[in-house]
């Protein structure tokens, strides 16, 4: 295989594998210089493939002990989290860039990105796992990997990459919500887009009520990179009569999605000025017609979304 050809080769499996060393790490950047590293690792080992090899699994295998390096060096470095909220790093992902990794009849190979396996919940969920059975569990459980495959490429045995597995879906059913085997619509419903344009009218109204009889009493909010969670509408409260009074000045938001969840992107217009600049965006957890959980995150991402610089 010509230099070129392995080059446009690997460049085919580039969105599925971003996907899968952000599952594994849970930051949109992090995952980007991942993908990068896995194609120079690649290509300084491309004497040594064998055109026999299935390719995608040859970088995969690439891919992951990449990934199991950066954890390895974070574990070093950060004390282990205990809960969703002091998953710091989480970054959002653009459901734009999901649609892009799909099953094809060029791609039979290729696992659709249902919103289980790419939910913020989850993401925040499987960040406290140790890495190798946050390996075994994505390779088994997303990928839908063999038992017998996730142990050659992790250079284990079977029973030892099934026991990581059976410990890291112990501590999934211990951390995640209980409706979360229902999560399996592909992007956000009708149903779910109706209440994201309540939610998106009721801050820009300035209309604290109606923000209240959309959520869940037993509401959450987390807000990375900040370690801090707000539970239940007592404590949230005070952020929605901040954010609806005009104190910090106009919003506008717009509907979008990410991580195959309702999303919306706030811009504000600061008291004294023409222009409405990115100030954060919300996704939205929705269970029985309620929001059950945002999560707020900066303007880094708005790009991305393909939503604009400013109004």
């Amino acid at each position: 295989m010509s230099d070129d050809a392995f080059t446009a080769r690997m460049q085919e499996h580039r969105r599925e594998l971003h996907v899968h060393c952000y599952r594994m790490l849970g930051s949109f950047d992090e995952a980007e210089d991942l993908v990068q590293e896995t194609f120079l690792r690649a290509w300084r080992a491309r004497e040594s493939f064998d055109e026999a090899t299935n390719l995608r699994a040859w970088l995969y295998r690439i891919a992951t002990n990449a990934c199991l390096d950066v954890l390895r060096r974070r574990k070093r470095a950060t004390p282990r989290s205990e809960s969703p909220a002091e998953v710091t790093w989480l970054q959002p992902y653009p459901d734009e860039l999901l649609d892009a990794v799909a099953p094809s009849a060029e791609r039979p190979d290729v696992v659709a990105v249902a919103r289980e396996t790419i939910g913020l919940a989850f993401l925040a969920a499987i960040q406290l796992l140790p890495p190798r059975q946050r390996a075994v569990l994505v390779l088994r459980d997303v990928l839908e990997w063999s038992a017998a495959e996730t142990a050659d490429l992790l250079e284990t045995t079977v029973p030892a990459a099934n026991s990581a597995l059976q410990r890291a879906r112990a501590t999934l059913r211990e951390r995640l919500p209980e409706d979360h085997g229902s999560w399996q619509a592909p992007a956000p419903t009708e149903d779910e887009q109706a209440l994201l344009e309540r939610f998106v009218r009721a801050h820009t109204t300035g209309d604290p009520d109606e923000l209240v009889a959309l959520v869940r009493h037993d509401i959450r909010v987390t807000m990375p990179p900040y370690p801090m969670q707000y539970n239940g509408l007592d404590e949230l409260w005070p952020l929605f009569e901040r954010a609806t009074s005009g104190t910090d000045g106009d919003w506008r938001l717009l509907p979008t999605a990410a991580n195959r969840m309702p999303a919306a992107a706030s811009y504000l217009r600061v008291t004294g000025t023409d222009e409405y600049v990115p100030f954060k965006l919300d996704v939205l957890r929705i269970i029985d017609g309620k929001i059950a959980e945002i999560t707020t995150f900066g303007p880094a991402r708005f790009a991305d979304h393909g939503l604009p610089a400013s109004l």
